[in-house]
């Protein structure tokens, strides 16, 4: 009688995640306005990271206290933040951020490859490989973006690729050998975006930060980018993790081209279009297919 509200305690995070990173693509351009693309990911690791710290000293939660525990989340840091945060950085240089934000929302299709051949223990069934597939399709009516993939850079798109699949490493191998550690959610997003730090550190410095003066625009990016971004998302990415599972996790990526188009129509005064109510409806449907809600065929794992 009372699992119902328990299994559904992770769609709050997971909604507020969405929107969080859905805006991401919006301050990373502002922080490029002055930033290098590492100085880019390097920041919003920085700042998210003192925020997380800072937050867990408040609340007295402890950090981890495991080397092992330590290398384990050094690997999510690389795959997760560090590797894709300068990547889509580098990505927003080549390519328009409606090309960015479609292949962002690949991660789900790479997550599903990854679990199918390296994670074994986390079953996919086949609801959720025709939940990725429509949400994919879903995401390209949404965007309208192969009609202007030809203006897009081929080595920012390689690089979003690259990104994504970063990102599809990250979710089962955080839920493999990080999620079910035993420390607090804050506590592992902390250790987490701290790694990624102390990982690009050498190259931000080397390279630069910076390569242009700060302004308004790239240090409000920054911020908003870096701790609550870069920092707080992390708290409800793990939540989500661990209740839903990485393969769940990774749809919310379905979720910020969604948040794009509606801050276009709204703010941009962009076009509405048929093919994006469409679009919007199939990104639903593949939802609640990946999340288990509704099934076409009766469950059966992909082996």
């Amino acid at each position: 009688m009372n699992t119902k509200p328990a299994s559904a305690s992770w769609l709050p995070a997971f909604a507020i995640l969405g929107i969080t990173w859905g805006a991401s693509f919006l301050f990373i351009k502002w922080g490029l306005v002055t930033l290098t693309s590492v100085g880019v990911a390097f920041m919003r690791g920085f700042i998210g990271a003192l925020a997380l710290i800072i937050y867990c000293l408040v609340t007295k939660t402890p950090l981890p206290n495991k080397l092992a525990h330590w290398g384990h989340l050094a690997v999510v840091a690389l795959f997760l933040n560090a590797a894709p945060g300068f990547l889509f950085a580098y990505a927003e240089t080549h390519v328009s951020s409606v090309m960015a934000g479609l292949l962002n929302a690949t991660t789900p299709l790479m997550t599903v490859l990854v679990v199918s051949i390296g994670f074994r223990e986390q079953k996919i069934n086949i609801n959720q490989g025709i939940g990725v597939v429509i949400g994919f399709i879903g995401i390209v009516l949404i965007t309208g973006a192969l009609s202007g993939l030809s203006s897009n850079d081929w080595k920012g798109v390689i690089a979003l690729v690259c990104g994504t699949i970063g990102y599809g490493i990250s979710m089962p191998y955080a839920k493999r050998h990080v999620a079910n550690l035993n420390y607090p959610g804050p506590s592992l997003a902390a250790a987490q975006v701290t790694c990624s730090v102390v990982l690009l550190a050498p190259i931000a410095l080397t390279v630069g930060i910076t390569h242009s003066a700060w302004n308004s625009k790239s240090i409000w990016g920054m911020l908003i980018l870096g701790a609550i971004g870069t920092g707080f998302a992390y708290i409800w990415n793990y939540k989500v993790v661990r209740a839903a599972g990485s393969v769940v996790a990774s749809t919310v990526t379905y979720i910020t081209p969604v948040i794009a188009t509606i801050l276009g129509i709204w703010l941009l005064g962009e076009s509405f279009k048929i093919t994006q109510l469409i679009g919007g409806a199939l990104v639903l449907l593949s939802a609640a297919l990946v999340q288990k809600r509704i099934a076409f065929f009766k469950s059966t794992s992909i082996s």
